[in-house]
């Protein structure tokens, strides 16, 4: 999927005045149709007014990452424009833009986006409006914290997830929470560190594993990575 920014700063539709941070506009195309995303305009911004992300645990360092789209969120989308998706109840983890999950609700797909992110949802609504989509299932999605309204899903997505030495334990805990019998798991990883501890938690939940490499963008820009396939099936 390539992407191209088409303006700067931008107000909330219908916001009075502009929010305390910049925006822009990007057109993400790739396979299929091209969406139209409404992201942070760099790094440097930070509003937690109220202290909801700082609750979160997310630092005024991180606060940003949630708005800004990520080489292996598009990597991740671009396999959910193809991925068989009849009958699957799918959950997107850190979904961040939800990119993936925009695609997956496009095709008509059973999806529930998931962040711990205060403004995430808010995020996904303007983007879904922007699209002319119709409303999508989101949860508030806190690794390390109960989360009783999520329920449990066949098919389980993320994009560059372990991005800490704490990742692999506390996600794989809240998966096992949030995952039927009969579950798959797509990651996609930017070849980050923590790989290897997240495989060896996940065989230890009954996972199988396939791994493929990644070195391109869905625009031809370079990528390095993997799309991490975990399949646990019920005994007999």
């Amino acid at each position: 999927m390539s992407h191209a920014p088409v303006s700067g700063a931008v107000p909330i539709a219908g916001a009075v005045s502009p929010p305390p941070y910049e925006l822009k506009f990007e057109t993400v195309s790739g396979s299929g149709a091209d969406l139209q995303l409404r992201s942070l305009l760099n790094r440097q911004q930070f509003h937690d007014p109220l202290g909801e992300a700082e609750r979160e645990g997310i630092s005024s360092s991180a606060w940003p990452i949630f708005g800004l789209l990520w080489p292996s969120g598009r990597v991740l989308a671009h396999a959910m424009q193809s991925f068989e998706l009849e009958g699957r109840h799918i959950l997107e983890l850190g979904c961040g833009l939800a990119l993936a999950s925009l695609v997956v609700h496009r095709r008509g797909g059973d999806i529930t986006a998931s962040d711990c992110h205060p403004l995430a949802a808010a995020f996904l609504l303007e983007n879904l409006k922007l699209n002319h989509l119709p409303a999508m299932k989101y949860q508030t999605g806190n690794w390390s914290r109960a989360n009783p309204l999520l329920g449990r899903f066949d098919l389980i997505i993320g994009s560059d997830v372990l991005y800490d030495r704490s990742q692999p334990e506390i996600l794989s805990q809240f998966i096992e929470l949030h995952a039927l019998p009969h579950t798959e798991v797509l990651i996609v990883d930017p070849d980050r560190g923590n790989r290897a501890s997240f495989n060896r938690k996940m065989d230890a939940l009954g996972y199988s594993r396939t791994e493929t490499r990644i070195a391109e963008l869905p625009d031809g820009g370079s990528y390095k990575g993997r799309l991490l396939q975990y399949l646990r099936k019920p005994a007999g």
